[in-house]
């Protein structure tokens, strides 16, 4: 048999996450607009290699199920996958089931979007108690993550989130969340209902380092805090008292102006519910409360007999330059758990240097060219960076777009001034790839496996009148693509 020779450009990216899917649709995109004046022709495959049994990374594994704008992003994302250029390997671990030695053999440019699945480390005094929780393992569980804990312990009834982003949002809303109304709005899994069915937190405290100016949450997650129900939203009127070159500097960039604008709509809010006599926001009796603290540094965890007891956080004041000065003043809250909202630590790819510093992996100048060493190396040629994986655990799932345009910039440039207009590949057969996993025993998920999948969950769903619902076990997932 003679193996079939294939001329089209041949891209490799790592992670099948927003990052990877949204820089394969610009790659192809840009290639059909330019690849003729860069002697490059419009053609490409692109092969997408996931760890996980099923695609979409961050968007089905890292934000909470309750986001309405999640299942549109995931459509449009699996639209994309839905291109016969795209070939999609699901279940395909890099460093494990194929190599950059594998790749760089069969593919002209190979580009890494690994996102992250880990904490960055909480380095306060009692961070290591029983009780205290990094965000990302909770966030995995109540998404449902294929490797992720299938139980959670909820027993607290004072609980403390630490935390300006997003996530720390998410994780706070979760832990306020009524099981029936979460169930009611998305596809959690059975285990993630029972579990916050059983939940016995009362008091929530959401401490954030620096000011209301400062602060990162989008004007959605404010929204979505807004409309919890059975939970009393509570502020101190203090930490709104901004002074005149704040607000100016507030006012010049228009996200922050809109947050700023929404965060003051939540003090009137909390005022009325107080007013109301302790009500959530449709006048209901509240059974929950849920503490906002802006200027409140947690600078230590205080325990007895190994487990979490209090929380010790010191009073800051921030500046309009955003500099957090500390007071001296400190307030002991009583919690039995503390979950921690502070960053993600990037993943790390094996045979590429890592940026320790910026957590992402090392690349020239962050313009998504990987580098042999984070400071000071020489670009690697052929081998690339995109979304956290270029930039740290920074921006959102938007951002990752303008990130991915750039790279995609960056690649084709690279690639037109590569010999043969970029085909240095030795090993052009299409079907190189698929031999070698089979010769290795891996068996990928391809799209339409993921189909079906799909197909199934909304099967399931369907039978309990929603519209999803996850499919969390690997081995299942994969008896059902394989199918």
């Amino acid at each position: 048999m003679t193996e079939s020779v294939n001329n089209e450009l041949r891209i490799a990216v790592i992670g099948a996450g927003p990052a990877g899917v949204y820089s394969s649709d610009i790659f192809l995109r840009q290639l059909n607009k330019l690849g003729e004046e860069l002697g490059l022709g419009t053609k490409a495959r692109i092969d997408l290699f996931e760890k996980l049994p099923v695609p979409f990374g961050l968007v089905r594994y890292g934000v909470a199920p309750d986001h309405p704008s999640i299942k549109f992003i995931a459509s449009a994302l699996e639209k994309t996958l839905d291109n016969p250029d795209i070939h999609l390997y699901c279940d395909v671990e890099f460093g494990k089931d194929v190599t950059l030695e594998d790749l760089l053999a069969r593919y002209d440019a190979v580009l890494f979007a690994t996102g992250a699945v880990k904490d960055k480390p909480l380095n306060l005094p009692g961070a290591d108690l029983e009780g205290v929780y990094g965000a990302a393992k909770f966030v995995e569980w109540y998404d449902g993550y294929p490797t992720g804990a299938r139980e959670w312990p909820l027993t607290a009834e004072n609980v403390a989130v630490i935390g300006g982003g997003n996530v720390a949002m998410d994780v706070a809303r979760e832990l306020m969340r009524n099981a029936d109304d979460l169930k009611a709005k998305t596809d959690i899994p059975d285990n993630v209902y029972e579990g916050i069915g059983q939940n016995k937190a009362k008091v929530l405290h959401l401490f954030i380092r620096r000011g209301v100016a400062q602060a990162k949450f989008s004007v959605q997650e404010l929204r979505e805090m807004e409309k919890l129900p059975g939970v009393q939203l509570i502020i101190n009127e203090d930490d709104f008292d901004l002074d005149d070159g704040t607000i100016e500097v507030a006012g010049k960039d228009k996200l922050t102006r809109q947050m700023v604008e929404e965060l003051f709509a939540v003090r009137e809010m909390a005022e009325d519910m107080e007013d109301d006599g302790d009500v959530d926001f449709e006048g209901n009796p509240a059974d929950r409360k849920y503490y906002i603290h802006f200027n409140s540094a947690p600078t230590e965890i205080l325990g007895e007999d190994g487990k979490v007891k209090a929380i010790r956080v010191e009073r800051t004041e921030t500046g309009a330059d955003g500099k957090m000065h500390r007071t001296g003043e400190f307030t002991d809250y009583p919690v039995e758990a503390v979950y921690h909202a502070i960053g993600y630590k990037p993943a790390e790819a094996p045979g590429i240097a890592y940026d320790e510093h910026g957590a992402h992996l090392a690349n020239a100048n962050g313009d998504g060219r990987i580098t042999t060493e984070a400071e000071g190396g020489e670009v690697r040629d052929r081998l690339y960076a995109t979304g956290w994986a270029k930039r740290g655990p920074v921006g959102l799932i938007g951002s990752t777009k303008s990130d991915a345009l750039a790279i995609v910039t960056n690649m084709l440039e690279d690639l037109a001034k590569a010999a043969e207009g970029g085909r240095v590949a030795e090993d052009r057969d299409p079907e190189s790839i698929d031999r070698l996993l089979a010769e290795r025993g891996v068996k990928p998920i391809n799209f339409a496996g993921w189909k079906k999948v799909d197909a199934f969950e909304r099967a399931e769903g369907a039978k309990e009148g929603r519209e999803h619902k996850k499919v969390i076990e690997p081995d299942q997932m994969r008896e059902l693509a394989l199918a």
